[in-house]
């Protein structure tokens, strides 16, 4: 028997296609489409009654499903470190509710959310962040008045100099009874609770005093009464008012948190 095969059989058989070998590492497609036809299986089980799981027979996309579906399956959210944290329905409601028994309700709220972390439901924590923050707020109209003083000194019209040389006098003493009063709430405890609440509220509303005082020259003019002399209008007694009002808004706004802790049965 002649074995001899035709040189025409052999390059015939050369020249047709031969498929590819599997390729034993999927593509991150192939196994989409892998997961799609699981779970397009997994809802026909279910629909029939069946609850056994389909499993993805590849030994080398099974794990690489894994990794995939980790983010989705541990329920952890995705959120960047970079994200602000969210705060709770509760201690938003919580600042709210106290702010609505404040003068100036939208103000308290605005000023307040940022340290919603931090107060959580506590009202005496509440009470100690809208102080501290009052107290940064009279700092820094101190320090505006003193630049706007120092930049102004020649320019200034007599009534407006003297206006303005009272309003930072009594402003600073705002920031002194308001530090006071934020330094006596590290020690609001204890059997002497009411005694402390009570030198802060003193503390506090002598602030808020001196901080519609502060306008009182620019609005009765030098010479005081309403009468004895011109009112100071123009730039100078903008600038002022617009430092000096904020803060007497969240020093009222304090003192009203500070009235509620007296009702707290145990205070932090």
């Amino acid at each position: 028997m002649n074995s001899h095969v035709p040189n025409s059989l052999i390059k015939k058989a050369l020249s047709l296609p031969h498929p590819s070998p599997p390729n034993p590492f999927p593509t991150i497609t192939s196994i989409a489409n892998q997961v799609l036809q699981v779970k397009e299986r997994e809802r026909q089980n279910m629909m029939k009654g069946y609850t056994n799981p389909t499993f993805i027979s590849n030994p080398i996309a099974a794990p690489l499903l894994l990794l995939l579906l980790t983010p989705f399956t541990t329920g952890l959210p995705l959120r960047s470190p970079s994200q602000p944290p969210q705060t709770t329905p509760t201690t938003t409601d919580f600042i709210k509710t106290s702010c609505s028994t404040t003068e100036y309700p939208i103000l308290c709220v605005a000023t307040l959310i940022a340290y919603a972390s931090k107060i959580k439901t506590n009202p005496t924590e509440l009470a100690r962040t809208a102080l501290s923050v009052s107290l940064d707020h009279a700092r820094l109209a101190s320090a505006s008045m003193s630049r706007l003083s120092s930049s102004t000194m020649g320019a200034l019209k007599p009534r407006e100099a003297v206006a303005l040389r009272d309003c930072m006098e009594t402003l600073g003493d705002a920031v002194e009874e308001l530090r006071s009063s934020l330094s006596e709430m590290d020690h609001l405890r204890g059997q002497n609770f009411g005694f402390r609440i009570s030198d802060i509220q003193t503390w506090v509303s002598a602030a808020l005093t001196n901080e519609d005082t502060c306008m009182d020259g620019f609005d009765e003019g030098v010479g005081g009464g309403g009468g004895g002399g011109e009112r100071v209008e123009g730039g100078v007694k903008s600038v002022v008012r617009g430092e000096v009002v904020k803060v007497a808004r969240l020093t009222s706004n304090a003192l009203a948190l500070i009235n509620g802790l007296v009702s707290t049965t145990s205070p932090q």
